[in-house]
């Protein structure tokens, strides 16, 4: 969340990057709650002072022998004003804390001002397949091959859920495999195999409640758990309510996790086939990082996650978002775009983000020095390294032959058993 202290030093400076990001917030009735806080703390503080003076003069007149009887009387007052006050201070600070839940986090300066139309193309990568025949989209040639079976994925589970069959679920296995070998092989990230359901405090640190609980899908009503959206939400949370040795940080944490989403916002797009799906496979890249190198550490994480579609050559390009187009909590954010050929489109298969100290600050995520003394938050970054539905999707389209068949990316042949091509 945003710093209160920040939000009341610098009000015109949130008030323009709320609306970059095309957020409507009542700064104004914050920050007059915040004052009404600060005047009750600061009467508070007052009468609490006056009541440990009171108590010091009873002690002196008991130690002289002296009637304390109008001091008690006094100190009583006092006290009952404090016990009235001290509700009223709790009750604006839940209703502080709940409103600065649902502020979203400011953009960057680097980031451009405006919605997706402002999105810019800052690099590219590949060549687009060129095919001596009309290629076909993933569906026909999953189905056609028998990968994936999206009529019995909806019988058993309903609209948006699909059944990966034999060489498609090992193609599957083999991408998150791949993925984390080069990620801890090669990029230095820690492998985590998280809890797939958390709790409410874990969806709250990374900014999915309570701004996007429409979003998510929650257990039974007897149980505070909801199935994790991606693994940034587990990993984050690793280390809420820890306070990290700076000697330690950077640290970088990989997971490869099934994710669940309702897609509640996907009317009117695109849901065929693999397009958008309420539970598909992903590999996260989580980092937690001093302050000062966060956005050096964005560059990295992006160079990671681009490295993924190099090797399984596929084209893609990065985008940096612009600011109506970042999620809630990021404060800068890339995604990549792979190339599909059948569909003939560009397809986010991979976002990366800085949050600087946004979901830190939510989740009491700090950092201290070799003194032991708090020197502040960390900056939280993730990235997709990478999301497997479009990937596949790229695959599938991209390495079709003219007989219909697939070919295996060379990287992925020797977690296939060394086949080539899929028939």
């Amino acid at each position: 969340m945003l710093d209160l202290k920040y939000i009341r030093e610098n009000p015109d400076k949130v008030k323009a990057g709320l609306a970059a990001k095309r957020a409507t917030v009542d700064l104004e009735a914050l920050l007059q709650l915040d004052t009404r806080r600060r005047l009750l703390i600061a009467k508070v503080d007052e009468l609490k002072s006056k009541k440990n003076a009171a108590n010091e003069g009873i002690s002196r007149l008991i130690k002289d022998k002296q009637d304390p009887k109008s001091t008690i009387a006094s100190m009583k007052t006092i006290a009952a004003e404090i016990d009235a006050l001290e509700p009223q201070v709790k009750a604006l600070d839940e209703e502080i804390q709940n409103i600065l839940l649902f502020i979203p986090n400011v953009p960057h300066i680097s980031v451009p001002v405006g919605g997706p139309e402002a999105n810019q193309v800052i690099a590219s990568w590949g060549d687009k397949p060129v095919f001596g025949f009309k290629p076909k989209i993933h569906i026909e040639i999953a189905e056609t091959l028998g990968i994936i079976d999206f009529k019995r994925g909806t019988k058993l589970s309903g609209s948006n859920f699909i059944l990966y069959k034999d060489m498609g679920a090992r193609l599957e296995r083999a991408l998150y495999n791949f993925m984390l070998d080069l990620h801890t092989g090669q990029h230095g990230y820690r492998e985590m195999s998280p809890p797939v359901v958390v709790n409410t405090a874990s969806m709250t640190t990374t900014g999915q409640l309570p701004k996007m609980k429409d979003d998510m899908y929650r257990l039974g009503s007897d149980d505070d758990l909801y199935l994790i959206p991606t693994a940034e939400v587990p990993v984050t949370n690793i280390h809420r309510d820890e306070m990290l040795d700076e000697e330690d940080l950077p640290l970088y944490y990989t997971a490869y996790t099934t994710c669940f989403r309702r897609e509640a916002g996907s009317y009117g797009k695109d849901t065929r086939g693999l397009m958008r799906i309420h539970q598909f496979d992903k590999v996260e890249l989580v980092k937690f990082v001093r302050p000062e190198t966060s956005y050096q550490e964005l560059e990295s994480l992006l160079g990671n996650a681009r490295r993924v579609f190099e090797i399984l050559k596929i084209p893609y390009r990065v985008l940096a978002l612009a600011s109506g187009d970042l999620s809630f909590a990021a404060a800068k954010c890339y995604d990549i775009e792979v190339y599909a050929a059948g569909l003939d489109k560009w397809l986010e298969a991979s976002s990366c983000s800085n949050f600087e100290d946004f979901q830190a600050r939510r989740g009491n995520i700090s950092y201290k020095g070799k003194d032991g003394k708090k020197k502040g938050f960390v900056h939280t970054l993730n990235g997709s390294g990478v999301a497997l539905p479009r990937t596949m999707i790229a695959i599938l389209e991209n390495y079709q032959t003219p007989d219909g068949n697939v070919a295996i990316p060379e990287a992925l042949r020797s977690y296939m058993g060394g086949l080539e091509i899929i028939k």
